[in-house]
């Protein structure tokens, strides 16, 4: 199941939750994104 956050208030989504309307419950905006579990830096050679 992914995982989406609310850009306006912030709260964590499941897609269950927006399986009808992608509309967030809480403020009812429509901006989300997936937020990166793991941030990989990458070296120039």
């Amino acid at each position: 199941m992914a995982t989406y956050k609310c850009f306006s208030c912030g709260k964590k989504l499941t897609s269950a939750q927006l399986q009808k309307r992608f509309l967030c419950p809480f403020c009812g905006s429509k901006i989300f994104y997936k937020p990166r579990k793991h941030l990989a830096k990458i070296k120039a050679v």
